[in-house]
């Protein structure tokens, strides 16, 4: 007689199977508060302006050459602070993706979603 419903392989399996969603989890949360501490740092016009950002998504330093600070052009300081920011927060969001990325990569379709 065919068995009817319940998981494939008995329960062994299924308990397998949470022991290793829980431990993938737990690398998860240990990889994301990883990250998190993280800084990740750009410079922009040639080095002159320079902004490092945590692993949060926070601007935690921005330095200035004193070459690039002319009172008659705050818009190229400004478009620099702007290219340096967003080039620092594409590193660090490249870095999580590639970090977490692991753990993600072998998940396609495996659970029926």
């Amino acid at each position: 007689m065919a068995k009817r419903g319940g998981f494939p392989g008995g329960m062994g399996n299924m308990n397998n199977l949470m022991k290793q969603a829980q431990k993938m989890q737990r690398q998860m949360e240990e990889t994301q508060k990883a990250l998190e501490e993280k800084t990740y740092e750009a410079s922009a016009g040639g080095g002159v302006v320079t902004v490092t950002v945590s692993g949060k998504k926070e601007v935690t330093s921005v330095k200035l050459a004193e070459e690039v600070v002319d009172p008659d052009d705050i818009e190229m300081l400004e478009d620099l602070i702007i290219a340096a920011t967003n080039e620092a927060l594409r590193a660090m969001e490249a870095d999580s993706q590639a970090q977490l990325g692991k753990f993600t990569a072998g998940l396609g379709g495996g659970f029926g979603f």
